[in-house]
Formats: structure tokens, sequence, C-alpha cells
């Protein structure tokens, strides 16, 4: 316990912000505030600072806080859209930052004053949770119950376990990533008192595993939770509504990922344990891996649209399904192994398929109806007037032999994605993705993807993760 307490204080010393950047966070927050409270009482709202910073929790590689906007919900939702967009755009002004516009629930400013990341966001000012109109109206219960009931003393013990998290990417419940989020790791921190406590009770939980903070429910109840919230790994029970799962987000694959890290660094705190390793596969690990397997690679690759990644993240997994089961359909015979998608979010988007079967046969036999359905054989030998053989009969059914139309993997999607922007979504590819597919794709093999593991090491963490899944039991 001594080994592993000595080595936790040398991870504060290098996780903790150094006291000149603390107080230029705080003292530009406390400008930003100040004008954001003038230009909302304009309008009747107040303002407040939502995030870690009100708590010190936060971590020194990321410089950011959240300016929320409390509007009367007696407010419409276009007038919230358009006052809150005001305001925001004048405090940017004042503070002579820039802006993008972003989209949640409502459209909100994400700017950049300094080199602070701020994002001002509208919502209403309710009484309690059962008034809420939008997901972002419970924020501020949060905060207020953060406030009250994570200690000072703990601050650093959230700090711990979101660097943790953070070093084995699983800190973040947005779409990429489908970890954690930071009011779920000082949840965890108020349950549990420690970060160490926390990896010890985390090696023991089961599968939706429930923590109720607030004794909302009965144990008796405890069965019917698990029947509402079936599908996600980890239960933890809102403190401010006790209708909502805090760790939703949580992937079945992540949740088994961080009990087994949890047991890694417990087994042995260092450096690799908690900071973790950054894997990247080379060219010729590539092609060693491949030849081994036994598989084809190929890889869809094509510049990705400009959405918020909490779209763009599920529609290029949804796409990676699409692929696979055009590909699977029974009259083209191919079969997926694996498949998995990565994207920097600016100039790449990339859909990787393994193949178990990628090149057929010139020619493809199609069985028929059997011999004694009359109506169904009329309409099957009149659609094979001129095959390469047949019709010809085998086991009572009609049989014709007719040419392949595609012999490969790479043909059949070059020909399905090769489309007007209009039959690609018809054919259930996602929206802003037929829109990036149709300005543009290539479909690489292993030459090509060889060349881009060359040049990208980005690239390279993505085909290490999906050929070395690890072990998580």
């Amino acid at each position: 316990m001594k080994k592993v307490n000595l080595f936790l204080k040398t991870v504060l010393k290098k996780i903790l912000p150094d006291k000149k950047s603390e107080r230029e966070l705080k003292s530009l927050a406390k400008k930003v505030l100040l004008i954001a409270k003038r230009e909302a009482k304009k309008y009747k709202a107040d303002a407040m600072i939502v995030g870690s910073i009100t708590r010190n929790t936060w971590l020194p590689e990321k410089k950011e806080f959240d300016i929320f906007i409390l509007f009367p919900k007696e407010l419409t939702i276009n007038e919230l859209e358009e006052y809150g967009l005001k305001i925001g755009k004048e405090i940017v002004r004042k503070m002579k930052g820039s802006f993008t516009l972003k989209y949640a629930q409502h459209p909100y400013l994400s700017a950049k004053i300094n080199d602070v990341e701020v994002d001002i966001v509208p919502c209403y000012k309710i009484k309690d949770t059962t008034e809420l109109k939008s997901a972002v109206d419970r924020t501020p219960f949060h905060v207020k119950y953060l406030q009250k009931h994570l200690k000072k003393t703990q601050a650093n013990e959230v700090r711990l376990l979101k660097k943790f998290l953070k070093s084995h990417n699983l800190y973040g419940a947005d779409a990429k990533v489908q970890g954690f989020s930071g009011y779920l790791c000082e949840l965890l921190i108020i349950k549990y008192k420690s970060f160490l406590n926390l990896l010890k009770a985390a090696v023991k939980w089961k599968l939706q595993e429930i923590i109720d903070l607030e004794g909302f429910y009965k144990k008796s109840e405890y069965s019917e939770l698990k029947r509402i919230f079936r599908g996600q790994p980890l239960i933890v029970i809102d403190p401010t509504d006790k209708n909502r799962n805090v760790a939703a987000a949580l992937s079945i694959e992540n949740y088994f990922k961080f009990k087994k890290i949890c047991k890694m660094f417990l087994e042995n705190p260092c450096e690799e344990t908690f900071f973790g390793k950054v894997n990247y596969m080379t060219d010729f690990e590539f092609s060693r891996t491949k030849l081994k397997r036994g598989t084809e690679i190929l890889v869809i690759c094509f510049k990705p649209p400009e959405v918020s990644p909490d779209i763009l993240w599920p529609q290029l997994r949804k796409f990676a399904e699409r692929i696979k089961s055009i590909l699977e359909e029974k009259k083209y015979e191919f079969k997926v192994y694996g498949k998995d998608v990565y994207t920097d979010e600016k100039e790449i988007a990339l859909v990787l398929i393994e193949l178990e079967v990628f090149s057929l046969p010139n020619i493809q036999k199609i069985i028929g109806p059997p011999v004694f359905d009359e109506r169904n054989s009329k309409a099957f030998l009149e659609a094979h007037k001129t095959p390469l053989i047949g019709p010809y009969v085998e086991n009572g059914r009609w049989v014709v032999e007719i040419e392949r139309k595609f012999k490969t993997a790479k043909e059949k999607i070059i020909d399905s994605l090769n489309k007007p922007v209009e039959i690609l979504k018809a054919k259930g590819i996602p929206s802003y993705i037929a829109d990036a597919l149709a300005k543009g794709f290539k479909v690489m093999d292993s030459s090509e993807i060889e060349k881009l593991l060359k040049e990208r090491k980005d690239v390279g963490i993505f085909f290490h993760s999906y050929f070395n899944k690890e072990k998580i039991v």
C-alpha cells in the first residue's frame, strides 16, 4: 500500500496544473462570467460557470470551462436559442475571441478565448428535474450536487481517475469514446472516497452493477432497474434525476476494459499500468499480420463530413454495418470477418473491412424453386433465359449457372458506392456519410494501406487496436 501511495503522489505532481495556469484560468472565467451575467440580465436570465474548474478537478492539458445561460422557463425554444446565441456572440466580441456554432438539442457557441475553450450554452432555469425541457437543463443541478457532496480533499482523487481513464482512452461519454464522463468520475469518487478504493471495488463489480448514491431504489427493485437499463453494463443513478443512468454511454467493451486496467494497476502500480502504452502497427507488421490471418483487408477512405463527432461516429459505425450487409447479401456471397471505423474528424475517415471470403469464381449457381411449383418455376425460367449452363434439375429444383457480376468484394463496394447521393441514401447509407462519399472516396487494398500506415501514425494506432484485441477477463 505504501508503494502505491508513493507512486500516486509522483503522478499527481505530473498532472496538477501549475499555480500560474490555475490563476489565469480562474481569472478569465470570472471575467467571462461577469460579462455573461450583464448580458443575461437584459433577457431576465442569469449565468453560471459549469465544469471541473468550479471544483478544481480539471486537468492542465485541456483548458476549458462552460458558461450556462439560465433563461426563464416561460420562453419558447426559439426565443431561448435566439437570445442564447446573441448573449454568446456578445461575450465573445467583448473578450476578443472567436467561435463556431455547434448543435446539441439546440444550438450553442463553442468559443476560443485566449487559449481557453469556452462553451456558452443556453438552458432553462427550473426548480427541479421533473420540469426538464432539454438534457442540458439538468447540468446546473449536477453542479450544485457536486459542490455539496464532493469534498475539497477529493479533488485530486478525481484528477487521478480522469488521467487514468484518459491514458487508456476511456475518458469521455461522447459517441467516439463511449466511456466515463467527468460527472460520472466525480460521483464514483463521492461513492468510494478515493481513487484506490474505487479501483478495488471495480475489480469486483458484476455486470450491471448498481450505484445509487441517494438510495432512490430498494434492493428489491434492482432487478426491475436492470430491466429498465438493459444493455447498460454499469448503472449509476443520477442523484439529481432518479430516472437517468449517468453511465449510459459506457460501452460493454469499455466496462470490461476498465475492470481489467484496475486489476493490472493494483497488481503492479507503475508508469505503464497507470499511463498505458501507445502501440501502432507499421506497414511491415500489417503485411505479416495479413499473411498470418489469411484474410483480405479493404479500407474505404474519404474526407469526413463537417458535423459534430457525436453525429459522425455513430454514422460511421452504421455505414460499416451497412457495407457488411451489402457484401453478405445472398446473391453476392462475400463474407465479412470483422470491421471497424476511424476518423481524425478533419481530413480522413476510414472503414476497415476484413474479409473471410473476398474473391469468388467466375460462375455462380442459382438455385430456383421446386419443379412442381409451376407459378414460381415459370417466373424463374423467364428470368434466366440465357444462362451459361442450364436450366437443369438438381434435388427436385431448377438450377442455372450464370456469369458472376462481381468477382471481388472491392468491385462490389466500388459499384455500390459509386452512385448519386440520393441512391446512396436510399440504400441505407447514413445521410452525412452519403454526402461525403458523393464527393469522392477510395477503396484501398494492401499496397495502398501499407503506404497510408507509413504516412500516418494515428492510422497505425487504429490498425494495432483492431488486430490486437486485448484479453479483458
